[in-house]
């Protein structure tokens, strides 16, 4: 192995979402890759620390992998945390702005004038809000509608509670277990006359469709344009402490391979890999399929093509210049492709069923 200093334990965390790290996980290929090494497989899930918990969102634990939405990485390399992406996928799921049936909203058009809602959650990055000004945002260029001609309303979480919601925004999870349904504050807007419209993602807010039976204003989430599709769930990066690729690389060379093998056994097994999405998510398969599409399991490579890394760059551009961010810095300094091609210097893996 690889490196100066020992390494006893590697932790990692992903976002409940369709990642090739989550197949990766799921299967225990880390744990396989690593226990000849003597190296403990630490999942941040597993933890009741509540300063390990917040490393899904900041960074603090030593050697840790993450990869999940865009925008909490995004604002913890922003923060300081020296980390560096090695790896981005990109699953486009279902993404949209919508209102009541009884609006009388048929079009991005007939947003003029009325109210957009945008959750303001108790979190230090509030991803949630970022997604929806943006989806509100890009939906209007797209109709040569100008920024100001929406009303936007800001739903703060003390404005619609959640018995039982206690503190489940302080470190937010995206698990079936978190208290507070993403979408609550928009919801309950919705129906009270709060707003006119509303922004919904994935498999949730297909659920708050179906339950509204909402009209959907603007579909995003699988819009001819990539640059529309620019999210906090598009593009999904793969990170990992900066110290670790240069005292460990073989380590982290042989992570990533393992979860790039986890993007090529999706390719695969398109039915099993709806399957593995459902459990990993708490999602039923057919929702997860609605939501995903047909050909997600042809989405899950995980490289640093030139369209990824423009992706998150144009989305951490557009955090800074809408306040999300305090800090900025280059896009291309925080990637790092020596592990990727490093990949090809490992011991031949013997390939998954």
């Amino acid at each position: 192995m690889a490196g100066n200093k020992h390494l006893d334990t590697l932790w990692y965390t992903r976002c409940s979402v369709p990642t090739p790290l989550s197949f990766a996980a799921q299967f225990g290929w880390i744990d396989q890759e690593f226990k000849p090494d003597g190296i403990v497989i630490k999942s941040l899930r597993e933890s009741n620390d509540p300063v390990e918990r917040a490393s899904h969102y900041d960074h603090n634990l030593p050697h840790s992998f993450r990869q999940g939405g865009s925008i909490p990485p995004i604002w913890a390399r922003a923060s300081g945390a020296d980390t560096r992406v090695i790896g981005l996928s990109w699953t486009d799921e279902f993404q949209a702005i919508i209102t009541l049936p009884t609006s009388g909203i048929r079009s991005v058009r007939d947003l003029r004038g009325r109210r957009f809602g945008l959750p303001l959650h108790e979190t230090r990055i509030d991803h949630n809000r970022a997604s929806a000004l943006r989806a509100l945002l890009v939906s209007l260029q797209l109709d040569g509608i100008a920024a100001d001609a929406v009303e936007r309303i800001d739903l703060p979480d003390h404005s619609y509670p959640v018995t039982g919601a206690g503190e489940a925004h302080e470190v937010e999870f995206s698990t079936p277990a978190r208290k507070r349904h993403t979408y609550a504050n928009e919801v309950f807007a919705l129906v009270r006359g709060d707003v006119d419209a509303i922004y919904v993602k994935d498999v949730r807010g297909l659920e708050v469709v179906k339950l509204l039976g909402a009209h959907i204003v603007a579909d995003l989430g699988f819009h001819p344009d990539p640059f529309v599709r620019i999210s906090n769930c598009t593009p999904r990066p793969l990170t990992v402490n900066a110290n670790t690729i240069d005292e460990h690389p073989e380590v982290v060379a042989r992570f990533l391979r393992r979860v790039s093998e986890a993007a090529a056994w999706a390719r695969r097994h398109p039915e099993e890999t709806n399957t593995w999405i459902a459990r990993e998510t708490g999602w039923s398969e057919r929702l997860v399929r609605q939501s995903f599409g047909p050909e997600a399991h042809l989405h899950f490579d995980i490289d640093l093509s030139q369209d990824k890394i423009d992706g998150i760059n144009i989305l951490k551009n557009f955090l800074v210049e809408h306040g999300f961010l305090k800090n900025d810095f280059d896009t291309n300094d925080w990637i790092d492709s020596r592990p990727l091609a490093a990949i090809a210097t490992l011991p031949p893996l013997r390939q998954a069923a």
